[in-house]
């Protein structure tokens, strides 16, 4: 989907910014704060609000900043829907099964594997498990250690073929 579309926008906010959907249609200007070198998202996430929040601070990365001021969004919520609303989390979960069936990925892309996508990619870039979960919110490595496995066996690999080539 091309920047400044809404389907586009769902994408960057989930993949940059590790969240759940039910944050996914909160995070705005109005959680935005001003720092250096990146702008920040600080909100406490939705999911256990009540008994066991959890106060996230997620930098706004300049690629999400520049989907961001190329789209449509609203006055407290980024994404919005057709009618100008913000969408809620199951809006949003159900629209984004539309958007992967219009776009010919597979059946099973969901919302939700953006998260798992983009624990995937900051642990490709090395971030460490803690540092993930400065973004995700997770409270426990165990957690986070669920979403990067895989990855982090890779980077592992990689890591130890060139211990071993320097050794040969």
């Amino acid at each position: 989907w091309p920047i400044g579309s809404t389907p586009r926008l769902a994408f960057a906010i989930g993949i940059y910014t590790a969240q759940r959907r039910g944050d996914i249609v909160r995070v705005g200007d109005q959680f935005r704060e001003a720092g250096e070198p990146y702008d920040f998202l600080d909100f406490v996430q939705s999911k256990n609000k009540e008994r066991n929040p959890v106060s996230v601070s997620v930098p706004i990365l300049p690629a999400l900043e520049e989907i961001i001021e190329r789209s449509e969004t609203g006055e407290a919520t980024w994404l919005i829907t057709r009618f100008g609303q913000p969408f809620t989390s199951d809006g949003i979960g159900n629209q984004f099964k539309k958007w992967t069936r219009a776009a010919g990925l597979p059946e099973h892309c969901a919302l939700h594997g953006l998260r798992k996508a983009a624990c995937g990619r900051m642990a490709e870039q090395g971030l460490t498990n803690h540092e993930i979960m400065a973004f995700t919110g997770h409270k426990t490595l165990k957690e986070v250690d669920r979403y990067t496995r895989a990855y982090n066996r890779k980077l592992a690999a990689i890591s130890g073929a060139e211990k071993l080539a320097r050794a040969a």
